[in-house]
């Protein structure tokens, strides 16, 4: 028998984060993570010297951004140009992404131009949490006439977003992870992996201990009070709060008579976010200038990630591929698609590979502001004291990764918070205060 004042429930960002904050509050934390490495879905892999994350990842300047800065980790990597070609009709022609680019690409007209640059000076300033209940649909085609500047956008918004349909993200937050993608993306050295070590040691530091390749079997929740977390190696933690930093299909397996509380809104609305991912290896590039590339009419994203970090222990070119998926994907068609984009982005590229890595379904959320949500998840959930949600799930407004540290902070802010009330409190009753 153990006793600690946290427990947090995964060991990914989400985990991480909310981990090092509790500790930093004083409080006496463990992690407990099922696999036998920390990271979740941030976690890197070595191939034949190259480091491939799970998917494609870019860190924009949001939350994760200003937390990972506020605790000191050093982010190594760089920032790559924003030049990009659009992927139309199976051609490529440049997309405007600068003034000049602008002015030259074959993809607008005069007046699509003039559109285009209008809209994105608009949209650098504007503060869109007026659009939170509409969807991209509706925002785009409420504010754009245009038919190509129309679909550039739509383009635009599904790589923020990482959702196929325009129909179902809530327009606010996916124009502000634009927004965001604008001030420039980090990529990092030696791919997320290292972000996730920095995190562990930082936790670590702080006094976090962590259980790795153990399974959480269910937590004690009696009189809707949090107070034990049972592991299925006999593991038995006495505990006042729990972070539950799980998808939220776990999440519910693990409370009893969960289905009675805001866990199951939460599950039953959540909608997942799945992508096909590609990323290969290469002993050089046939066409080095063509390295980043939209898919219009195609629902994909390529980007050659080593033209700003470090992927590669003997120099070679790593270059990750997307293809944003629907409700029923097909593994073998969506690796047909993508390699069809790097053929017309890298012509060749087979004779230069070196190791590749194809992930059918990767799971990119498991739930975001859409409009069929009837909530949004967290921090707190309201029929167990104590019990907390944190997750790129858990967003309030926030995208991916922005959400996982976002989420994770908010849970510790109204843990602490409601500590300040009971002491408050506790003091009336004394007639200190």
């Amino acid at each position: 028998m153990q006793k600690v004042d946290v427990v947090v429930v995964g060991g990914g960002i989400a985990g991480l984060t909310a981990a090092i904050y509790a500790a930093k509050a004083g409080k006496q934390t463990v992690v407990i993570e099922k696999q036998n490495r920390l990271g979740g879905r941030a976690i890197s892999n070595k191939k034949k010297g190259a480091y491939f994350n799970l998917g494609a990842h870019s860190l924009y300047k949001g939350d994760a951004y200003a937390t990972f800065r506020e605790l000191g980790l050093t982010l190594q990597g760089k920032r790559p140009s924003s030049f990009a070609y659009g992927v139309w009709k199976g051609k490529l022609n440049t997309l405007p992404s600068d003034m000049k680019s602008l002015f030259t690409t074959p993809l607008l007209s005069w007046k699509g131009k003039m559109e285009f640059a209008s809209c994105l000076m608009k949209l650098s300033k504007a503060d869109n949490r007026q659009f939170d209940r509409i969807s991209i649909r509706e925002w785009v085609e409420g504010n754009l006439r245009d038919p190509m500047v129309r679909n550039i956008f739509y383009s635009l918004l599904r790589a923020a977003s990482y959702v196929v349909g325009p129909d179902l993200p809530a327009a606010g937050p996916v124009l502000k992870q634009l927004q965001n993608a604008l001030k420039g993306a980090l990529y990092l050295d030696r791919g997320w992996g290292e972000l996730i070590e920095e995190l562990h040691k930082k936790a670590s530091d702080l006094g976090v201990r962590f259980l790795t390749n153990i399974k959480v079997s269910s937590i004690d929740t009696r009189d809707g009070i949090v107070r034990q977390v049972l592991c299925k190696d006999g593991t038995k933690i006495d505990t006042h709060y729990v972070i539950l930093a799980t998808s939220p299909s776990i999440a519910i397996e693990l409370v009893p008579f969960a289905e009675k509380t805001a866990l199951h809104t939460w599950k039953e609305q959540a909608i997942e976010v799945t992508a096909a991912c590609l990323d290969v290896a290469l002993k050089r590039l046939p066409k080095p200038k063509q390295q980043f590339a939209y898919g219009i009419d195609q629902t994909v994203l390529l980007s050659n990630h080593s033209r700003a970090a470090y992927l590669s222990d003997d120099g070679a070119q790593v270059i990750s591929l997307i293809k944003y998926q629907g409700k029923e994907p097909d593994p073998d068609k969506d690796l047909q698609e993508l390699e069809g984009v790097l053929d017309l982005m890298q012509p060749g590229w087979r004779e230069e590979l070196i190791v590749k890595q194809y992930l059918p379904k990767m799971t990119v959320c498991h739930d975001f502001m859409h409009m069929k949500r009837h909530e949004n998840p967290g921090p707190a959930v309201p029929e167990i004291q104590g019990l907390y949600v944190a997750g790129e799930w858990a967003s309030h407004g926030e995208v991916l990764v922005d959400a996982a540290t976002a989420s994770a902070k908010r849970a510790i802010q109204h843990m602490l918070s409601l500590e300040g009330k009971e002491r408050n409190a506790f003091y009336e009753h004394r007639g200190i205060i």
